[in-house]
Order: C-alpha cells, then sequence, then structure tokens
C-alpha cells in the first residue's frame, strides 16, 4: 500500500474554518442530529487520536483523557487548537515509524497503514460536511478522493455491513456516472447535494 499524506486534507479543514462563524455553530450538518459545533469538537477529537495512533501512544500516555465529542465539549479555543492538532496529525503520519506494526484508533486495532487511511477518510468527510454546513466550497485532490472511494466501496460491500455500523449511515444512491467524490460520498451515507435546508 503506497502511503498517503495527510496535508491536502487537513488543509482544506484548516481553510474552511475562517469561514465557520459563531452564529453558525448551531447549525445542522450531513451529520444527522450533530451541529457545526458537534462536527468540530469531533474533528478535534479524531485528530488527536489519529496522531496519537500514528505515534503508538495511548490517549493516558499522551496526558490526555478523550470524551465523547458533542456540542457542549467544544474547546473555545477551537480555533487556534485545531490547526496546530491538524498540523501534528500531518507531521506524524510523515514519519516513517507510524507506518510500521499494528496500532489502535477509537477503540480498533489495525495495520497502521490501514488507519492512516481511515484517517484520511475522516478528514475529508468531515471536511466535507463543514463546507456544506456552513455554505463553502470543498475541494478533494485526485489522489485522496481515489483512497476515498476505494475505502468506502469497501465498506459499502454486504459483508462489511456489521463493521459499518456506527462508521456511516445506509449507502445513498448515487448515478454510475457521478464524479468519483459524489460516489465515494454516496458509499459514505452521504447525499452529495444535501444543504442546510434539506435537514
Amino acid at each position: 500500500m503506497s502511503k498517503i499524506d495527510l496535508e491536502s486534507a487537513a488543509r482544506e479543514v484548516v481553510r474552511l474554518l475562517d469561514g465557520v462563524t459563531d452564529d453558525r455553530l448551531g447549525d445542522p450538518t450531513p451529520c444527522a442530529g450533530t451541529p457545526v459545533a458537534g462536527l468540530l469538537d469531533h474533528i478535534m477529537g479524531l485528530s488527536l487520536a489519529f496522531t496519537w495512533a500514528a505515534r503508538k501512544t495511548t490517549p493516558s500516555e499522551a496526558g490526555s483523557g478523550q470524551g465523547a465529542a458533542g456540542a457542549a465539549q467544544l474547546d473555545p479555543e477551537w480555533r487556534t487548537l485545531l490547526p496546530k492538532r491538524l498540523d501534528e496529525l500531518v507531521e506524524s503520519w510523515r514519519d516513517p515509524k507510524a507506518w510500521e506494526g499494528m496500532t489502535e484508533a477509537g477503540g480498533v486495532t489495525m495495520p497502521a497503514a490501514q488507519i492512516a487511511v481511515v484517517a484520511l477518510d475522516e478528514l475529508v468527510l468531515h471536511g466535507w460536511d463543514l463546507a456544506r454546513a456552513t455554505g463553502q466550497p470543498f475541494t478533494c485532490s485526485p489522489a485522496d478522493t481515489a483512497a476515498v472511494l476505494e475505502f468506502t466501496t469497501a465498506a459499502a460491500a454486504p459483508e462489511q455491513a456489521a463493521g459499518r455500523e456506527g462508521l456511516f449511515g445506509p449507502v445513498v444512491e448515487v448515478p454510475e456516472d457521478a464524479p468519483p467524490f459524489d460516489r465515494a460520498l454516496g458509499l459514505a451515507g452521504r447525499d452529495p447535494g444535501w444543504t442546510p435546508k434539506s435537514a
């Protein structure tokens, strides 16, 4: 498996933060029941979790607990903390040792190279969620799109039904000739045409 680089996806999330005004924090997102603030808190948490995964470090060893994500838990300093966490995430996966052996994120243990793909998938999909919720355009590189499409295609296989529980919603049908990114969204349980008005 070729090593991926998380910089493009992380940079896109950071770019979106300037368009997240305080009055949008309670707005709906494509993640049912999760407002913008809750989505931001989730991204804050996953940036830590996948950094720890790259470093093969447990939350307790890192000196920080990680509770359930939610709007009420969003750190007031998220505008400065999240870009720093995303920078650390990108750099942590550039260490060749990050790709070796097994590691754990979110209670799931698997080969480190697979965890890196999950990290990319999370950044890209939740970046799109944030963009849609706040009325901003979203860009995903062709390489990242291909990786996410491969991941979501595998996750949509019938034999993966149990594993996708809690990770993705039901597959949303999109035309077979839809752009690759739209197909990835549908396979991840997202409607490519979602807008806040359709929530």
